[in-house]
């Protein structure tokens, strides 16, 4: 099992070391260490915690041409490794269920799933989640901040991806509302520092924005 996991993570690295939107390897390997801290303190399955973190993004329309596509290569991999099959089953179900998706996703159901997926959204938490709003939004075209566009409560999955943003605005959209969705113990707790740091931002980004003299 070690040696899938060595060999995964190489050909993740292979993939997306210069992937541009802030998913690239280095959050890929922030996630998958992220996940083994929380899956150690809740009993998860760390086999199956770690393929999961490691292949996450690969079946993600924000790094595939589409999920499709992107899901097809995670299995064509799971199945190259001679991962067994009921545990292909578990990796593929993580995959396909953790992402935000504009909150439209269902609440995810096994334990090695919730490890992940806080894991992933701590990564949008904190100093880092603040650096890896404003590559996305560069990436994506969207400004830093637009102060005539309205912050969207409820969108569909295709809103959240294509509709009219800004850096700023993400942050009322997803990041601020991860601390309450985290499924954890273990991550609630890592969440609170990161969402205040968040708050903190924001506060000194608006003070600047709006400068009075």
């Amino acid at each position: 099992m070690k040696d899938q996991i060595e060999v995964t993570k190489q050909y993740v690295q292979s993939l997306l070391l210069n992937e541009r939107t802030g998913h690239d390897w280095y959050h890929i390997e922030r996630v998958t260490k992220l996940a083994h801290y929380i899956a150690e303190r809740e009993g998860a399955n760390l086999f199956i915690v770690k393929m999961a973190a490691l292949l996450h993004d690969l079946a993600d329309d924000k790094v595939a041409a589409d999920e499709e596509s992107g899901l097809k290569q995670v299995v064509d991999w799971l199945k190259s490794q001679e991962i067994p099959f009921e545990d292909q089953q578990k990796i593929l179900s993580i995959i396909t269920t953790i992402s935000f998706k504009g909150g439209n996703g269902s609440p995810v159901e096994s334990l090695e799933a919730k490890v992940v997926q806080d894991a992933d959204r701590l990564d949008a938490l904190g100093a880092i989640g603040i650096a890896r709003t404003f590559v996305y939004a560069g990436a994506k075209g969207d400004p830093m901040y637009d102060p005539t566009i309205d912050v969207r409560d409820k969108m569909t999955k295709e809103e959240y991806r294509h509709g009219k943003s800004s850096a700023i605005h993400h942050f009322y959209e997803k990041l601020l509302k991860l601390r309450g969705l985290m499924n954890t113990k273990t991550g609630k707790q890592l969440a609170n520092e990161r969402h205040e740091q968040l708050k903190q931002f924001l506060k000194t980004f608006f003070q600047e924005w709006d400068v009075k003299f």
